[in-house]
């Protein structure tokens, strides 16, 4: 199982909080790449709700881990 940016910029809009079959169906019905549904797929889930991308990405950028100056813009 692997992650990029762009492969989970497509559970972004997703249902959170939500069960792995929840994010299946999800990625599916919005057209996201084979990769995130085997991605998915590929967790070993025991019925965990997940809250957001980090609880399946643990590696998940946040805003603080690009170096921009927000009060620049």
């Amino acid at each position: 199982m692997y992650w990029t940016l762009e492969l989970a910029s497509y559970l972004e809009d997703a249902p959170w909080p939500a069960a792995k079959d929840e994010l299946i169906d999800f990625a599916i019905r919005n057209g996201a790449p084979l990769e995130v549904v085997e991605n998915l797929q590929g967790i070993e889930d025991e019925g965990e709700i997940y809250e957001n991308i980090e609880d399946i990405w643990p590696d998940y950028p946040s805003k603080e881990d690009f170096f921009f100056n927000e009060d620049e813009y």
